[in-house]
């Protein structure tokens, strides 16, 4: 399919003040992680909230806990790899719905702190999607809004929200994260061979970053390629 698409989405917690002061762990030595999302900013439906609770036993399986600040609150679970959705909004959903369609790719990655000394952080992949349809998170039945964090969310969805939708067994949480980057030329980027394996990005150098705009696969079918040879199993669960 050489027609198919690609997009790169930076997602989880992180440092700044949307991401949480926090970076969820992944131990590059056996590259397990914790997927922890960010925190979510607007008012629940009753009974569809997602709290940061909920992370305790995945984070202590890597010998990590919560910070105070975070474990009162809600993530805001995008992607939630329980029902393989995610949901964006503005620009972001725009561009999501001006080019994909079915049959195309999500690929997401994160900054992640390493268990491993000396601690520094990883950017590394941890799930990837294979789009089965993108509808207006307007239209999503009441009885299908707990799929997705901008569904669950009480009155803040607009016109622009969208909700993408996954296909089964071949979409998921990474069993183990793949690292894809590290800090050069004074930020973030992926490795110059692995640009070279994916048949490059649309961004200068492989510059990681979250962004209005995201990063596009040039050469899907070479990604997708390199990506099955990786072998690593996509769950249908978020950890």
């Amino acid at each position: 399919m050489n027609d198919r698409k690609g997009l790169l989405v930076r997602v989880a917690a992180d440092q700044t003040e949307g991401g949480g002061y926090w970076n969820g762990p992944a131990d590059s030595k056996t590259q397990q992680f914790v997927y922890v999302a960010i925190p979510e900013g607007a008012p629940m439906r009753p009974g569809l909230g997602k709290p940061y609770a909920g992370l305790g036993p995945p984070l202590a399986g890597l010998g990590a806990t919560l910070p105070g600040h975070l474990s009162s609150r809600n993530m805001h679970l995008d992607p939630d790899f329980d029902h393989l959705t995610y949901g964006d909004r503005g620009e972001r959903a725009k561009q999501i719905r001006a080019k994909l369609g079915p049959g195309d790719l999500l690929v997401f990655y994160a900054g992640m702190r390493d268990l491993q000394p000396p601690e520094g952080l990883i950017y590394a992949l941890i799930g990837l999607y294979v789009v089965e349809d993108i509808v207006p998170a307007l239209t999503v039945p009441a009885e299908r809004r707990h799929e997705n964090a901008h569904t669950r969310r009480f009155l803040s969805m607009d016109a622009s929200d969208i909700v993408v939708r996954a296909r089964q067994e071949v979409s998921g949480r990474l069993e183990r994260c793949i690292p894809i980057g590290n800090y050069r030329e004074r930020a973030y980027r992926v490795w110059p061979t692995l640009l070279k394996e994916w048949g490059g990005l649309s961004v200068s150098n492989g510059y990681l970053q979250r962004s209005a705009r995201l990063p596009e696969l040039l050469q899907v079918d070479r990604f997708y390629r390199w990506f099955r040879e990786q072998n690593v199993a996509l769950l249908p669960r978020n950890n």
